[in-house]
Parts: C-alpha cells; structure tokens; sequence
C-alpha cells in the first residue's frame, strides 16, 4: 500500500480498524523490503575515443 495512493483523508477508528490498518501498513512494510526491483535501464560509462565511436557505430545501425 503506497502511501502516495492515499489522496483523501480518513478517519480510523474502533480497535478492530486500528489493528486492521496497522497490520496492513505492516505487512506493506515487510513485503517493500521482499522485493528485489530491477533497475529500470543499464548504464554504461565510456571512457576513451575508441569506446565511443564504438558506441556511436551500434547506435546508427
């Protein structure tokens, strides 16, 4: 549960509801830390002439 996804406010309360939006806040917690999120892109470092003009010859193919 993002917290970015909460866009109204809301109210709650009882014990039952508390316990139930702790745990759910809990159980997101332990399971962000699960996750293993792949890089979205790779990045590469050039470093020379030669390095880049090889670069530039894939990129016009």
């Amino acid at each position: 549960m993002a917290t970015s996804s909460i866009t109204k406010n809301f109210v709650v309360s009882g014990k039952k509801q508390v316990d139930m939006f702790a745990n759910a806040i809990e159980e997101s917690y332990q399971e962000s830390l699960k996750v293993n999120q792949a890089p979205d892109m790779r990045i590469s470092h050039l470093s020379g002439i030669d390095e880049i003009k090889k670069f530039m010859m894939k990129r016009e193919k």
